[in-house]
């Protein structure tokens, strides 16, 4: 091995322990990195209100509407018994009284919750919250 070979080996091993001096595209200046730090985050001295930073990103979304479904229950039926159905029929539902029900919001499961009167009003209260695989 020659004394060039063993300075790149040294060099590439020891790159990435504590400092690299690699000139950086845009600017052509050398960047010091330290291990485990990020150089592009922001430092003790810049002053933000907690949460300031992302509110800013994600205040485009808050007027994009969503629906929300809390579903009692469900039932199969056949369209000749659907037809039967009349005021006052009583349509028997998969979910006993008090279990939770589910909470979905653009048809994806999201939480589950109870049945609550709010005034005069039906309303649900969040139990649980579903954690999904996004697939």
């Amino acid at each position: 091995m020659s004394d060039e070979e063993g300075q790149n080996q040294e060099g590439t091993e020891d790159a990435g322990a504590a400092t690299a001096t690699a000139p950086d595209d845009e600017t052509g200046m050398n960047l010091q990195e330290i291990e485990g730090e990020d150089i592009n985050a922001p430092t003790l001295d810049q002053e933000f209100e907690i949460g300031e930073p992302m509110a800013n990103d994600v205040a485009a979304i808050y007027d994009i509407p969503v629906q929300i479904s809390a579903v009692l229950g469900r039932s199969t039926m056949q369209v000749s018994q659907l037809l039967k159905l009349g005021r006052g029929a009583v349509v028997e539902l998969d979910r006993k009284v008090g279990e939770p029900i589910d909470i979905y919001v653009n048809n994806r499961l999201v939480a589950r919750g109870e049945v609550v009167v709010v005034e005069d009003k039906l309303g649900v209260t969040m139990t649980e919250i579903v954690k999904s695989d996004r697939s």
